[in-house]
């Protein structure tokens, strides 16, 4: 697979990463369906032999279970895997999460030292802060990641769902290698916000979760029955009442232009994500679709492409929250 550079600190990855998130079950459920951990991580070997390399989890998938599961996994060859994890939602003394961000600088340094022991590791190659904490300056948080890059814990540093405000403030305290939001045809508030060009303009790389607007884009979803019981989607807008056969319209337009071509939606989506030179990290946990996701690495779009499939789904199209009110008054935009 092709590489490049994700911001401007000298940090080099696939174009198209792997998100692990779904590989394990999340407090006692299962977040995407069952859990498969032998499959998962044949997913993770199988990236890897096409070039894959860049894995994406933090500490609060299970909690704790997906970043063992990615040391299992690469167990004795650590170097040549790309590991990106996250901290910042609150996990207490007992692994439960509180539902409390925490950027304090004493729980970034427990958070680190939890990670590394859980990655089986002793540094992280990229570090976010998963969402913002608004009772911590962000400065402070910074600093805090700052002095793990100079300990060798961490060799560089990253943001989720944050505004150009608070990358500006961040950025003048340690550059930031890279910012991660959701993106995707569904969703494009990076966009609208001017986020991805502050992001240009700084030399920060973008690196897109939910390339597949939570699954929508791979056509495999028709009704709300696909899901499955304990699916975490269920409660998500995105996926109730109305809302869901409007986007099941968009998702038939989209098909029918992938037939055209000869490709899946799934790579047409990805392909256009790949244009916009933003680093996907689409999340899957069986070796099919890792296949048909990496061939979209492969995908070139014309200009024409991009703008007819912009006109199916236009800047500003309503496709639901991908989030409740809770998990979307935390994004910081």
């Amino acid at each position: 697979m092709k590489q490049t550079k994700l911001g401007s600190q000298g940090l080099v990855v696939p174009v198209l990463g792997l998100g692990c998130m779904g590989m394990t079950g999340f407090m006692g459920g299962d977040m995407y369906g069952a859990a498969d951990e032998k499959e998962a991580i044949a997913t993770i070997h199988r990236s890897f032999e096409l070039g894959g390399n860049f894995l994406d989890t933090a500490d609060m998938y299970g909690p704790y279970d997906n970043e063992r599961l990615i040391a299992k996994a690469i167990r004795s060859h650590r170097q040549e895997y790309i590991i990106a994890s996250k901290f910042g939602w609150e996990i207490d003394d007992n692994a439960r999460l509180t539902w409390a961000i925490n950027g304090k600088p004493e729980y970034v340094r427990k958070s680190v030292e939890r990670s590394l022991k859980n990655l089986d590791t002793d540094y992280i190659d990229l570090y976010y802060l998963h969402r913002l904490d608004k009772q911590t300056p962000i400065e402070e948080t910074i600093a805090a990641m700052s002095q793990l890059v100079k300990e060798g814990k961490v060799r560089y540093i990253g943001l989720s769902e944050v505004s150009s405000d608070t990358i500006r403030r961040a950025h003048s305290v340690h550059p930031i290698t890279a910012v991660q939001s959701e993106y995707s045809l569904f969703t494009r508030l990076v966009e609208e916000y001017g986020i991805l060009n502050t992001l240009k303009e700084l030399g920060i790389g973008f690196v897109a979760y939910s390339p597949l607007g939570r699954g929508f884009l791979t056509g495999q979803i028709r009704k709300p029955e696909d899901l499955p019981e304990n699916d975490f989607r269920k409660a998500m807008p995105r996926f109730q009442g109305d809302q869901f056969y409007k986007n099941i319209e968009l998702v038939e337009a989209i098909e029918k232009m992938a037939a055209e071509k000869g490709i899946l939606p799934s790579q047409l989506a990805l392909a256009w994500v790949l244009a916009k030179e933003t680093v996907p990290i689409p999340g899957t946990k069986r070796r099919k679709y890792l296949d048909q996701n990496i061939a979209a690495a492969d995908i070139t779009l014309t200009k024409e492409d991009l703008a007819r499939l912009e006109a199916i789904v236009p800047l500003g199209t309503k496709t639901g929250n991908p989030y409740d009110e809770f998990g979307m008054s935390l994004n910081d935009h």
